[in-house]
């Protein structure tokens, strides 16, 4: 989807497809039929953005078969969807029963990561439709926490001074630009966006940025304004953001809340918990670990990386962080010149819902997907954008 910013700039929103997990381009292919020509017909438009995730066998194909890479692109096209943005975030297995750690492996200390994201930055470059010229690729923050010394930074400091030049290089060659925006996320080396700023600027190009996720901001009590006010007066850029919104619990000490969060608590992925409190911000790797005894103090309302689908909140006594979502929105876009003019809608937690909240249906779950996008499309609208056709 298309907006025209007041100062006359295009902004796009799409959704992300890691909700839909496939792990060759088969199922890429059986995805853009399945499930986003369904979305894009539920909206009524002739053209939906969708942020495409592909995992490392599906990109490794593309690059291998030029053939294959045109025949995406011509899928795209016959069934009204267009990419600008990649989610390079996941290497691969994001589908699995279990992901957990595993989706921040390889990190920007292992080679293997900086040959993905470059082969995503060509791939968009290809994917890119004619009348745009500039890509993003959204990807993790450095590394999990743990195992991440002097040297893993150095390397990873390294990887990405490649990478930038690399980006300088296809630019040249393609005439399109492609920029590569750190996502940072609770329990990561970059948990903040603060705490992207020193490498960011390190890195001293252009080309590589911060992508603001708006359920992760909100999981680390991040204030919106302060947070993009320190970016902008760092010189660091915002390339994508994504929409999105955490767990909250007003008052996790109450056995109903801790019940209602019990709920929450599943096997498939991490879900980083987080309280604020006088001391400090304190926190645990996942949702079970605070419900368990004295893990997390409950004496302040906690917050779960758990995206939860942007139109419908959890039930009392749950809510969710969409005031964030709202405030960051409006610093990103709200002003006389949008900070960024790539949005996406990454709620990849569907099928992780407590059961009696999961789509039951591909039908089902293209109504919930195309719900979020109405409710991000009316955000937007709210702020003077104007949707184009």
């Amino acid at each position: 989807m298309r907006f025209r910013h007041p100062d006359g700039s295009t902004v796009h929103l799409s959704y992300c497809t890691n909700v839909h997990p496939a792990e060759t381009l088969d199922g890429v292919l059986a995805q853009l039929r399945d499930h986003c020509e369904p979305v894009r017909r539920r909206l009524g438009r002739d053209r939906l953005g969708i942020g495409l995730w592909l995992a490392r066998p599906a990109a490794r194909a593309l690059v291998d078969d030029p053939a294959r890479l045109r025949g995406l692109r011509g899928e795209l096209d016959r069934r009204g969807l267009e990419v600008v943005t990649l989610n390079g975030f996941p290497y691969d297995g994001f589908g699995s029963d279990e992901v957990k750690y595993r989706v921040y492996q390889p990190d920007w200390a292992a080679p293997q990561r900086l040959a993905h994201t470059t082969d995503l930055a060509r791939l968009l470059a290809a994917l890119l439709p004619d009348d745009v010229t500039e890509g993003t690729v959204s990807t993790l923050p450095l590394a999990w926490r743990t195992a991440y010394g002097a040297d893993a930074a150095h390397t990873a400091h390294t990887a990405l001074t490649t990478l930038a030049r690399r980006l300088d290089a296809l630019e040249e060659l393609t005439g399109k630009s492609i920029s590569v925006a750190l996502e940072p996320e609770p329990g990561c080396t970059v948990e903040t966006t603060a705490d992207a700023i020193a490498p960011v600027r390190a890195i001293a190009s252009d080309r590589i940025g911060v992508c603001v996720d708006t359920c992760h901001l909100a999981t680390s009590f991040e204030d919106p304004l302060p947070a993009l006010a320190a970016l902008a007066a760092a010189g660091v850029r915002v390339p994508k953001a994504q929409l999105s919104a955490a767990l909250h619990a007003e008052h996790p000490h109450l056995p109903e809340v801790r019940a209602a969060l019990g709920a929450f608590a599943e096997p498939r992925f991490l879900h980083q918990t987080r309280t604020r409190t006088p001391a400090g911000l304190h926190g645990t790797d996942d949702l079970d670990e605070a419900l368990a005894g004295g893990a997390l103090p409950d004496g302040a309302p906690w917050r779960a990386h758990f995206h939860v689908p942007l139109h419908a909140p959890p039930a009392p006594p749950l809510t969710s962080t969409l005031d964030v979502l709202r405030t960051a929105l409006t610093a990103l876009v709200g002003a006389p010149r949008p900070r960024t003019r790539h949005l996406e809608v990454e709620t990849y937690t569907w099928q992780a819902l407590p059961a009696a909240l999961r789509p039951r249906t591909r039908g089902r779950l293209a109504d919930g997907i195309a719900a979020e996008l109405v409710l991000a499309r009316d955000l937007l609208t709210d702020l003077g954008l104007k949707e184009l056709p």
